[in-house]
C-alpha cells in the first residue's frame, strides 16, 4: 500500500495554482459587494490575477532537464506544463480583453463569467501538470463543470440552453468512459501514478492483464478524443460553438484545447507510452476521420461559428498526426500546432465579437460582406487569420502544419501526410470564401464600421493578428521551446 506524506515544499511547487485559487476566492468576495456599474473592477482584478500567475509560472519554471514532482508524484512541474500553462493564461486573458463590450451589450457582464473562467483556468493548470490519474480527472472535471455553466450563461437564449444541455449530457458520457478506462488501467497495474503505469503496464503475449489493458486504452482514447473534439466524437462541438455566447466559444476553442492537448499527452505518452504501437493506429483512424468530416462539412456551413467548429475538427486531425509520430519530436510538433491554433482561433472569434453589437451577433458569413470597404484594417486582420488557418505561407499556420507533416513522414506514415495535404487543400475553399466575401462582395451597410469603445480590445486584437504574421516569419524560437520542453519530459536528448 502506498504511503502518502506531506512535504511543505510541495506547496511551493503549486504556488501559481494556489495563488490563482486564492485570488479567485478574493475576487468572488469582492464581486459580491460591487454594483453593476462597478463591474470593471472584477475585469481588471481578473486580468491582474492571470498576469501575476503567469509571472509565477515563468519564475518557477524548472531548468532544462528538470522535472519537479510534488504530493507523491501526483503533481508535475516540467517543461510541458510550463509552456502550456503560459499559453493557457495568455489565451484566457485574451478572452477577458475581447469580451468586455460584447458581454455588456448583452447584459451578461457579470461576475460569474470571470469567476467560472478563473476556476476553469485552475482546472486546466492542474490538468497539464497531472502526474496521477486522480489529479488528471480532478483538473478535467473542474474545467468541464465550469464550461457547462459558461455555455448556459445566457439564460434567456433557448439556443444556448440547448447547447449547454447537449454539452453536459455528452460530456458526462465521455467523462464516464474516461473514468471507466482509468479504473481498468488501475485494475491491471495496481497504481494511479502515470509514470508507474508506464513502467509496469505489460501488454506482451501471455500477460494476464492484456485484455484489461486493451479495453482500458480504448476507453482512454475515446475520452480524450471527445474532449479534443475529434471525429466521430465531435457531435457536441458545432452546436456548442454556435449556441454559446461568442466569448465562451472563444474560450472553448482556444484555451481549453491547449488543456485537452496536455491531458492527451499525459495519458498516452505519460501512462500508456509502452503501448504506443496500439494507440497510434487508433489515432491514425481518428485523424483521417477528423480531417475528412471537418473539412467536407465546413464547406456547407453559412454560419461562421459553425464553420469554425468544423474547422476545429479538421485541425484536431492535424494535431493527432503529431501523436502518431510517437516521439518527442512528434509531441513537440503537436504542441506547436495547438499553440498556433489557439492564437488563430482567438483572432477569428475576436473579429466576430468586434462586428457584433446589441441585437446583432455577426455570426453569418454574409455579415462580413464588404468589410474591406467599411474598415480595411480589420478586414486585413481577419484575412490574416483565415489564411493562417488555411495554412498559407508565410503565416504561422503554414509552419505549424509543416512541422506536423514532417513528424508524420518521419514516422514512416507517408500516406497519412498525403491524406492531410489533400484535405488541407479542400479546406482552402471555405477559408477563401470568407476572404472573398470581405473583399469582393458589396457591403450590406455602407456606413463605416462602428468599433467597440474598448481600446484595449482593438489593440489586443490587432496585435494578435499581427502575431500570426510575425510568428510565421520568426517561428523558430517557439518551436525550439516546444522541442526543449518535450525532450525533457520524454527523457530524450534534443
Amino acid at each position: 500500500m502506498t504511503e502518502f506524506s506531506f512535504n511543505p515544499n510541495d506547496l511551493l511547487a503549486m504556488l501559481p495554482e494556489l495563488f490563482l485559487l486564492g485570488a479567485t476566492c478574493a475576487i468572488l468576495l469582492i464581486d459580491l459587494f460591487l454594483k453593476p456599474a462597478q463591474r470593471d473592477a472584477t475585469h481588471w482584478l481578473s486580468l491582474l490575477a492571470l498576469l501575476i500567475t503567469g509571472a509565477l509560472v515563468w519564475r518557477d519554471a524548472p531548468a532544462q532537464g528538470q522535472s519537479i514532482a510534488a504530493f507523491n508524484d501526483m503533481f508535475l512541474r516540467d517543461g510541458v506544463a510550463t509552456v502550456l500553462k503560459l499559453f493557457v493564461l495568455l489565451t484566457t486573458g485574451l478572452v477577458f480583453v475581447y469580451s468586455r463590450d460584447y458581454l455588456r451589450d448583452r447584459k451578461l457582464f457579470v461576475g460569474e463569467f470571470y469567476l467560472l473562467l478563473l476556476f476553469a483556468t485552475i482546472g486546466m493548470m492542474l490538468l497539464v501538470s497531472a502526474g496521477s490519474l486522480v489529479t488528471l480527472y480532478l483538473g478535467l472535471e473542474l474545467l468541464t463543470l465550469s464550461s457547462y455553466a459558461l455555455v448556459a450563461l445566457n439564460r434567456d437564449s433557448a439556443v444556448s440552453a440547448e447547447a449547454a444541455i447537449k454539452y453536459f449530457v455528452l460530456g458526462a458520457l465521455a467523462s464516464g468512459l474516461l473514468l471507466y478506462g482509468m479504473s481498468m488501467i488501475y485494475g491491471a497495474t495496481g497504481t494511479l501514478d502515470l509514470a508507474k503505469i508506464h513502467a509496469v503496464a505489460d501488454f506482451s503475449e501471455g500477460s494476464p492483464h492484456r485484455t484489461l489493458l486493451a479495453f482500458g486504452l480504448v476507453f482512454l482514447v475515446v475520452g480524450a478524443a471527445f474532449k479534443l473534439g475529434a471525429a466521430p466524437f465531435h457531435m457536441w462541438l458545432p452546436d456548442v460553438y454556435q449556441g454559446a455566447p461568442t466569448a465562451i466559444t472563444l474560450f472553448i476553442g482556444s484555451a481549453s484545447k491547449l488543456a485537452a492537448f496536455g491531458m492527451t499527452y499525459r495519458l498516452l505518452e505519460g501512462a500508456m507510452g509502452g503501448m504506443h504501437a496500439h494507440w497510434t493506429l487508433m489515432l491514425s483512424v481518428l485523424a483521417v476521420l477528423s480531417l475528412a468530416i471537418g473539412n467536407v462539412f465546413a464547406i456547407a456551413q453559412s454560419n461562421l461559428k459553425r464553420m469554425l467548429a468544423y474547422s476545429t475538427i479538421s485541425h484536431i486531425g492535424f494535431l493527432l498526426l503529431g501523436f502518431v509520430n510517437g516521439s518527442a519530436i512528434g509531441y513537440a510538433a503537436a504542441m506547436f500546432y495547438m499553440i498556433s491554433y489557439a492564437l488563430m482561433a482567438a483572432v477569428a472569434f475576436g473579429m466576430i465579437m468586434l462586428l457584433a453589437r446589441a441585437g446583432f451577433e455577426a455570426e453569418e458569413i454574409d455579415d462580413f460582406k464588404g468589410l474591406n470597404q467599411r474598415n480595411p484594417w480589420y478586414a486585413a486582420v481577419m484575412a490574416i487569420a483565415m489564411f493562417s488557418l488555411a495554412g498559407v505561407p508565410p503565416l504561422f499556420g503554414f509552419f505549424a502544419k509543416l512541422m506536423v507533416l514532417k513528424a508524420v513522414i518521419d514516422a514512416g506514415q507517408l500516406w497519412l501526410a498525403i491524406v492531410a495535404i489533400v484535405f488541407a487543400i479542400i479546406g482552402l475553399y471555405y477559408y477563401l470564401r470568407v476572404v472573398k466575401v470581405m473583399y469582393f462582395d458589396a457591403p450590406q451597410d455602407d456606413t463605416p464600421l462602428a468599433l467597440p469603445g474598448d481600446r484595449s480590445f482593438r489593440w489586443a486584437l490587432s496585435i494578435n493578428g499581427l502575431a500570426l504574421l510575425a510568428l510565421g516569419v520568426a517561428w523558430g524560437p517557439l518551436l525550439d521551446w516546444c522541442n526543449s520542453a518535450l525532450a525533457v519530459a520524454a527523457d530524450i536528448p534534443k
